[in-house]
């Protein structure tokens, strides 16, 4: 029997995380050292708190029903930690639970759009801001982010026939890959751009708890007339190292909530109800192992991008995130090339920018997975492989 697929499956190629898991493994049969900066999976685990409020819930026999909703203690966990976090009231209207930020990517414009409609995303950007929404049929608009903007959207890029065709647009800061923060300035245009084209606006805020040099990430949803026109995604994957558990919440406008809750009803049985006493116990228990750990990742931060320009790798400093953007050495024209060979030579594996868009070309990302004696020695099996005098 011949079999065939859909159209969408396969536009899914493997592409470049597929050739650096083999070539991964080989160096690895080899007896290779290797240091793996590609996938973004903390290396911290969970505090103690959110451990035991888990261990306790699983020895419940009935929590091992179907949830079919979020227990009330959980929106409330939500609406108190908004308001203590971020300044922001939440009605528990505008709350939803979901089983990580990126599944409701997946599904966010099965709402909000028919087939052939337009939406905006950045380029670079994380990957499923534009496959989970072209998954529907939706098409991808994209919108570049460039170094001398600072990674941030410049909306007079934007043609005015594409933003007025355009059903919402996708936004992140800090950004995974650009490692891009905002300030009070972007968030007011993007809502006035937003309320001018009737274009609602995602917000992604995965990484609210990892802006440096003594900054402190917010909420889109503090800005006045954010509620009006869009939504935001807070994670507990990596504040709180919970990645394996996928809960994250969608909070905000309403309408927006209301319609999402009602799509993901027909696909959902609700979150695992450990994994909520577990979310509970992170919005609701002691904080400081967050800001601890985001004084970690900037210390490793400084360390990589510090050392990688004192062997003549010019990497600037990130402004936050779990990454480093860097530009690859010169004397080298394609990221995937350099990405290559870099990791032959060294056993330092990146991921090249273009898994992130076109715009990614020129660039590696590299997650802060590694303590700072582990980049160190990255670092030096980079100087002495010779590949920055190539």
């Amino acid at each position: 029997m011949e079999l065939t697929f859909s159209r969408r499956s396969r536009r899914l190629g493997e592409g470049i995380f597929s050739l650096l898991n083999a070539k991964k493994e080989e160096l690895l049969k080899a007896g290779r050292t290797v240091y793996n900066f590609s996938v973004g999976t903390p290396d911290f685990h969970p505090p103690v708190h959110i451990m035991e409020a888990m261990q306790k819930a699983c020895s419940i026999p009935e929590n091992y029903r179907y949830a079919l909703t979020d227990r009330p203690e959980l929106t409330e966990a939500v609406q108190g930690f908004y308001a203590r976090r971020f300044g922001v009231e939440l009605g528990k209207g505008q709350i939803m639970s979901l089983y990580g930020s990126q599944e409701g990517m997946a599904h966010i414009a099965l709402p909000l759009c028919d087939p052939g409609d337009l939406f905006l995303a950045p380029d670079p950007g994380y990957p499923v801001f534009s496959i989970g929404p072209e998954l529907t049929g939706a098409v991808c608009a994209p919108y570049p982010l460039y170094q001398e903007n600072g990674f941030l959207p410049d909306f007079n890029d934007i043609p005015e026939e594409t933003a007025r065709k355009a059903r919402f647009m996708l936004i992140s800061c800090p950004a995974n890959p650009v490692c891009s923060v905002a300030d009070d300035h972007f968030y007011e245009n993007a809502i006035a751009f937003a309320k001018k084209y009737q274009i609602i606006l995602l917000h992604d805020n995965a990484y609210a708890d990892l802006v440096f040099g003594g900054r402190t990430g917010g909420s889109f949803l503090s800005y006045p007339g954010a509620m009006d026109v869009g939504i935001e995604f807070f994670s507990l994957s990596k504040s709180y190292n919970m990645t394996g558990m996928r809960i994250s919440f969608a909070v905000g406008n309403e309408q927006i909530i209301s319609e999402f809750k009602k799509v993901r009803s027909q696909i959902d049985y609700g979150t695992f109800l450990p994994v909520q006493y577990a979310a509970i116990a992170a919005l609701t228990g002691p904080q400081d192992s967050v800001k601890e750990q985001c004084r970690l990742y900037e210390e490793r931060c400084r360390a990589l991008c510090g050392g990688l320009r004192r062997i003549g790798w010019e990497v600037p400093d990130g402004q936050g995130t779990m990454f480093v953007w860097a530009p690859i050495p010169e004397g080298f024209t394609g990221s995937e090339a350099f990405a290559l060979e870099l990791m032959e030579r060294t056993g330092v594996i990146t991921v090249p920018g273009t898994a992130f868009g076109r715009l990614g070309e020129g660039y590696v990302r590299m997650a802060l997975v590694y303590p700072v004696e582990e980049i160190e020695k990255a670092v030096r099996a980079i100087e002495e492989s010779g590949i920055l005098k190539a």
